[in-house]
């Protein structure tokens, strides 16, 4: 049959019909709310880049996991702004370190709330790199040691498990990290805790805010060696594949936005839970356009969070995540 028989308008006359046949829902339990924890007293310092996101002290943090509480949201993940760094970025692994402080802060608060520790090393290395630079023998200049970078985020992982995090997340795209992180987890008895990978990381122009909010910016050269090329496809799921080989209990895209087709692509190929992170450029790009009235705000923003779980995440992480919150409130 075909028209005036079919007429596709029948189902969008009202917002009641629109509603019912919806085929792509977002919820509070999608989202994930990123925080960023720093060392310091009554710290509450809006980051510019990123307007609404906080570095928070320790002792500010508890208002804040009130209201993402309040709000109905499962999870936050952490990320640590550390007050002194070295080469080896040990202050990642050390167990008074500024993410295991925070995890033990959250989890006595609100123990149902889920932890999701960045198992990375770029906050914390005074070189800004995700692992251990080394001089190449052979005169090519500094070089990224992905095994000896291994062990430490193995320590970091380990660490912030016996902290109390609920999921571990590894962000630092090193081969084999996995592995090296699902050992180290079984070896020290947490063989219950996942691992949320960050499988397919681009080297990407999006993250400009993020490395202001997290003091990582590289000191040297970029992350293009060990981060994924912006135009490949095909080894977004070489990388996917192994993570899931190695034991990853969830793949996350990240960004998201300009990589949508990457996260379809992964949907179409495992059935593991899957993760966009909808990162800091995205999130301030909107900020500005609403802040000079080109847009709106709340419009765009979930139409794009809609997209990504069109496309196929099952959670998000995203710096709109309270705000969606208080959206998707008002509008029950």
């Amino acid at each position: 049959m075909k028209f005036p028989v079919v007429r596709h308008r029948r189902l969008r006359r009202t917002a009641a019909l629109r509603s019912m046949v919806r085929e792509t829902q977002l919820d509070t339990l999608d989202l994930i709310a990123p925080i960023f924890v720093t060392e310091g007293h009554d710290v509450k310092e809006e980051i510019a880049s990123m307007p609404g996101v906080y570095h928070l002290s320790l002792d500010r943090l508890e208002d804040e996991i009130r209201e993402i509480t309040e709000l109905g949201l499962g999870a936050v993940l952490l990320f640590g702004v550390p007050d002194s760094k070295d080469a080896v970025g040990s202050t990642a692994y050390a167990e008074d370190g500024i993410v295991q402080r925070a995890t033990r802060a959250i989890k006595a608060q609100a123990p149902d709330l889920l932890v999701v520790a960045d198992t990375c090393l770029c906050q914390f290395t005074d070189h800004g790199h995700c692992g251990v630079v080394h001089q190449d023998p052979g005169g090519g200049g500094a070089v990224i040691d992905n095994d000896e970078s291994l062990a430490l985020l193995a320590k970091t992982a380990v660490s912030q498990a016996r902290a109390g995090a609920d999921i571990i997340a590894p962000s630092n795209m090193m081969d084999g990290f996995v592995h090296a992180l699902r050992q180290g987890l079984d070896e020290a008895g947490y063989t219950h805790i996942p691992i949320m990978s960050y499988a397919v990381k681009y080297a990407s122009a999006f993250y400009g805010p993020f490395r202001d909010a997290a003091h990582s910016t590289p000191q040297f050269g970029d992350r293009r060696t060990y981060q994924m090329d912006p135009g490949n496809l095909r080894e977004a799921l070489r990388e996917a594949r192994a993570d899931a080989e190695e034991g990853a209990d969830m793949l996350m895209v990240k960004p998201a936005m300009a990589y949508l087709d990457v996260l379809r692509t992964l949907r179409e190929h495992f059935e593991l839970p899957l993760v966009a992170y909808n990162v800091s450029a995205e999130y301030a790009m909107i900020k500005a356009g609403a802040s000079n009235g080109w847009l709106d705000e709340e419009a765009v923003a979930m139409e794009l969070l809609l997209g990504m779980k069109r496309a196929g995440a099952d959670l998000i992480i995203t710096y709109f995540a309270k705000d969606a919150a208080r959206w998707m409130r008002r509008r029950c």
